[in-house]
Parts: structure tokens; sequence; C-alpha cells
């Protein structure tokens, strides 16, 4: 027999030291709750020794009449399967009832890029900050320009930032690659502006003179608070909240997946086949672009994505 809420926390600390990003574990941890509610609601003990069929239909429609949107259900079912996964893994479960669920495919949402005169606002102001201070303030400037040239120039998802090393930055006569060493697949690189060469030379200047030692400088991004670089890398979690500041401070509606979806934009101002767009962004063969094809199209009377100027 388990005890639910004890091992629902073990799985969230496990999601955890893998590295998931913040908003992934909150929504696992939201989506287990409305297990535990369900079963709170059939006066279900929080222990449990098995998990019947029947128990697994009722499961299945409760969330068909509480959710309507199938991919909020499919959301809810694959994180409880994924929890059983890991039950079974360390056998305090005999097998995965979960599995007996049809899953629906997921539906695509259709892409909603960041405005490209949202960007320029948002570099403008970190050049200002850039310009306008000194020291670890500067160097956080100079940081979060390199956090949105990244996302913006080559789509690099912020948990394979969490991970980005100074050598993975790589230097060619007209401008860069930068080297994505994804968990689950083998590394390749994406080509980066002549602007972003000149920004990194900048920066990497800036955090060998700041960087607090001992050691020479890993990673390309660092955690720090107003006072103090904490740590080499910066978490996902630390590139949510730099988007969620800048939201306060410009009131803009900014995130990462936005700024991908810019990138893809951008990609396609430059004419890059879908095969490649689909190599960089790390998707099968298969994916489906259809719907950036069709937002690309409906947006072609606003100002098209260009290459940003860092200077």
């Amino acid at each position: 027999m388990i005890d639910l809420v004890a091992t629902q926390q073990q799985f969230i600390k496990q999601l955890e030291t893998s590295g998931k990003s913040f908003n992934t574990i909150k929504n696992y941890r939201a989506d287990l709750q409305v297990f535990n509610k369900f079963l709170a609601m059939h006066k279900r003990p929080m222990t449990m020794k098995t998990f019947t069929i029947t128990q697994v239909h009722e499961y299945n429609g409760y969330l068909q009449k509480t959710y309507g949107s199938p991919n909020s259900i499919r959301r809810r079912v694959q994180a409880l399967r994924l929890f059983f996964d890991f039950l079974v893994i360390n056998h305090q479960f005999p097998d995965n009832p979960i599995k007996l669920v049809p899953v629906a495919p997921k539906l695509l949402e259709k892409p909603v890029p960041v405005p490209f005169k949202d960007l320029v606002k948002l570099k403008d102001h970190l050049l200002q900050l850039r310009d306008k201070t000194e020291g670890l303030e500067r160097l956080m400037a100079f940081r979060n320009l390199i956090i949105v040239a990244l996302v913006y120039e080559s789509g690099v998802k912020v948990s394979d930032l969490a991970r980005l090393e100074l050598s993975d930055l790589l230097p060619e006569k007209n401008g860069m690659r930068v080297l994505v060493r994804p968990l689950k697949r083998e590394p390749y690189t994406i080509p980066l502006s002549a602007g972003f060469k000149l920004l990194w030379k900048d920066y990497k200047t800036e955090l060998e003179k700041i960087w607090p030692g001992p050691g020479d400088v890993k990673f390309a991004l660092f955690n720090a608070n107003p006072h103090r670089i904490l740590s080499g890398s910066l978490s996902p979690r630390g590139t949510e909240l730099f988007f969620e500041e800048i939201r306060k401070t410009l009131k803009i509606d900014i995130t990462a997946r936005s700024l991908r979806q810019a990138c893809v934009f951008r990609w396609m101002c430059l004419k890059v086949s879908e095969s490649q767009i689909k190599e960089w962004l790390g998707v099968a063969p298969d994916y489906d672009i259809s719907l950036y094809l069709s937002a690309f199209n409906d947006a072609r009377e606003v100002p098209i994505y260009l290459d940003l100027t860092y200077a």
C-alpha cells in the first residue's frame, strides 16, 4: 500500500533534480492535485494498494465532464501516467493502470510570437541598462541581452540554456554558431548573426572581468542577486523570472515560448526551409509546422522579423 501524498512528493522531487522547469513542475503538481480531488470526491483514501479498471474509467469520465479542452484532459492523463510509471520503476506499484486510458492526440495551438516592435522595445531597454550601469548590474544587463539574442536567433529552449557552456558558442567568419546539446538526441549547431558575435565578445570580456573565481568561467550564463554572482549557469526558473520581470517593467506580453515562436518567424523571413526549421527546433521530421505557416501568412502586414542590433 502506498501513501499518495508522500510518493507524489518523491515524484516531484525527482522532476526537480532532473532539471525540469519551474512551470513544468508546477503543472505536474497541479495535475496530480486533480487526481487527489477526484479521490476525495469519491471518498477514497489517500493510501492505495490497487487502482482498478473501473476506477480508471471513472477518472477518465470525471476529466471528460470537468475539462472542456482535449489538451487539458490529455495533460492530466499524461501526468498521472508518468507518476504511475515512477511508482512501477521504484517497485511501489505492480503495474501502470493509467495506460488503459486512451490518449487523444495533442491539438496544436496557433503560435502567437512576441511582436517585433516589442522585441525592439525590450532590446532598447536592456541596452540602456547596460550603458547606464556599472559592475554587476552592467554584466546582468549583458547577460539578459544574451538570453534574448540566443532565444530569438536560435530558438534554444530554456532547459538547454541552463546547460550552455562558453565553449558551446563557436566563432565563424561572419557570425557564430551555438552548439545545442539536448539530453535525448545528438548535439547540433544553429547559426547566429554577426551582431550577436560582437555582443558575445563584449559580454565575455565583462564576465571574465567580474567572475568571482576560483577557477575559469565555464557556463555561458550565471545566476546572481543585485550584489554578487551566486553560481555558474542559470536555471530554467531563473530565465522565467527574467521574463516575468520584463513583463511587469515594460508591460509587454513576452515569454520564452513567444520569443521562441518569434525565432521561427525570423527564420521564415530569412527563407529557411521547413526541414531546416524542424531540425533547429529539435523536433521530428514529421512535426507539423502548418500552424506557423498560416500564422506567418496572416501576419505579413505587421513589421517583418529582422535581426536585432545590439550596439
